[in-house]
């Protein structure tokens, strides 16, 4: 009997023994070889892997390339590389690459298989990672040495179930007084900043930046010019702003993989915090060079084009990643996010324009005829709109708001017959109003970049811009 227990005992600890060897083992990583390079996108055959992995492709001489799985055809792979392919050639080792993770003890097996199925792009995460400036992702482009990062995050989440999602309740200051007082935003509200090219979509950023409210600030600057990097960081968004803010730089001569996992890092970063409890300030731009980055790769692995030359990918991709924004559960943190349009010619009908304004939680229109005219910022209070905005302020707010747009846009609407001298007063009463109120209106739409309006200074003015009229008792609009 105390033979048997013995032996018992003996290949209990032999076993326990190998489990342990197995949970701290690397498995094999599987190889396969480069048979094509057609453009963008590069053929690997030899390997089944799923959509999404890293790959490493291995040259005869020169530095490893990483490539991420975009498609398949039968035992074909296609992999697009977010590096430059100089010095491949036929017959390249392509290896999988094998991520890190945590071992969750769901099973015995669990560690072994977490580690050979996760092979999604990683990135690092954490707070030591504010006042840094990274690629696309995670490594440092500051020269302020290795980052320390406390933990790191897949570069693909799911959104929030929408039931568990907080109701957005509270406003959040951006400091902009044209936003404050006539768009109210609140915390964990998505809004986009539709312009066309020069109009002043990145010093208003660098303005909300700066002056907001929110504790963090994750700056995601995707496919934009390279030399812009660095004047946003010193001249708009300066060492205040920066000293709470994380920046993800993938400019426009960066491959398009790198484009779209600095949009994705940038969405992760700020998905971090708000699962601290933080109250995050996502800002990107832009969102439209997002969407080209996913068409080079849909195009370039032969999705067929549908909509002005964006297929149909590329409007599947923009929810998944705009979703991951907004507030968490409730009691948690919050993402407010900005996404800065690019509306070609001006045309606010382009499919990403349209495609935008349809999921995100309001719209802010800057124009170039106000810009030529020195009206910064350039906002078309006309165009504009904050969908959220109801739920977030009083009923004096929200009609102080409404007589404004009534006057403004009526004026608007006569601008020519005033300027010509074809307008008589006293015909109109409420246009009467209106140019009387013009000057003191648009001077409040108006803000230098380097003064901050706060959100109770911005409701006190715009309520000091009626009283003199409500006083005299002669606004047609104050007895409405």
């Amino acid at each position: 009997m105390d033979v048997a227990a013995n032996r018992l005992r003996n290949w209990r600890s032999l076993l326990e023994q190998a489990r342990a060897a197995v949970g701290q083992a690397s498995p094999i990583l599987s190889t396969g070889h480069l048979t094509r390079i057609n453009g963008l996108v590069m053929e690997a055959s030899g390997l089944k892997l799923p959509m999404g992995s890293t790959c490493r492709v291995l040259p005869l001489g020169g530095a490893p390339v990483e490539a991420e799985v975009v498609g398949f055809s039968g035992e074909k792979l296609f992999l697009m590389p977010s590096d430059d392919i100089y010095g491949l050639s036929p017959g390249a080792v392509v290896q999988a690459v094998e991520q890190p993770v945590a071992p969750l003890r769901v099973g015995r097996a669990t560690p072994l298989l977490r580690r050979a199925m996760d092979r999604s792009k990683k990135a690092p995460v954490g707070e030591s990672l504010l006042g840094r400036v990274l690629d696309g992702v995670g490594r440092p482009l500051d020269g302020k040495g290795p980052l320390a990062p406390e933990a790191q995050r897949s570069l693909q989440s799911r959104p929030y179930n929408p039931m568990r999602r907080a109701p957005i309740e509270r406003v959040l200051d951006v400091g902009v007084r044209a936003i404050n007082g006539m768009l109210t935003v609140g915390q964990g509200q998505r809004m986009g900043l539709f312009a066309g090219s020069g109009v002043g979509k990145s010093m208003l950023l660098g303005m909300m930046a700066r002056y907001t409210s929110a504790e963090i600030i994750v700056v995601g600057l995707i496919g934009e010019r390279g030399r812009e990097v660095k004047e946003f960081i010193e001249q708009i968004l300066g060492e205040e702003g920066l000293a709470r803010a994380v920046v993800v730089a993938a400019p426009a001569d960066t491959g398009p993989l790198m484009r779209l996992q600095g949009a994705a890092y940038a969405t992760t970063l700020a998905e971090y915090f708000r699962d601290q409890g933080r109250q995050v300030l996502l800002i990107m731009d832009s969102l439209t060079r997002y969407a080209m980055a996913q068409r080079e790769i849909a195009l370039a692995i032969g999705e067929p084009p549908a909509t002005r030359g964006y297929p149909p990918s590329v409007f599947a991709r923009l929810p998944q990643l705009v979703e991951r924004a907004g507030n968490g559960p409730v009691g948690g943190g919050s993402i407010t996010a900005f996404y800065t349009v690019l509306v070609e010619g001006d045309d606010q009908q382009d499919p990403i324009a349209d495609a935008a304004r349809a999921i995100l939680d309001g719209h802010v229109v800057l124009t170039r005829a106000l810009g030529d005219a020195g009206h910064y910022p350039a906002i078309d209070i006309e165009q504009s709109i904050s969908r959220a905005m109801v739920n977030l302020i009083t009923p004096g707010h929200l009609e102080l708001i409404r007589r404004f747009k009534v006057l403004f846009s009526r004026y608007q609407r006569a601008r020519d017959l005033i300027t010509v001298g074809a307008y008589v007063p006293g015909s109109d009463p409420v246009l009467d109003e209106a140019v009387r109120l013009y000057p003191a209106m648009e001077t409040f739409l108006q803000q230098k970049f380097d003064t901050s309006a706060r959100f109770g200074d911005s409701v006190a003015g715009l309520q000091a811009l009626f009283e003199q009229t409500d006083l005299d008792a002669k606004s047609p609009l104050a007895a409405q």
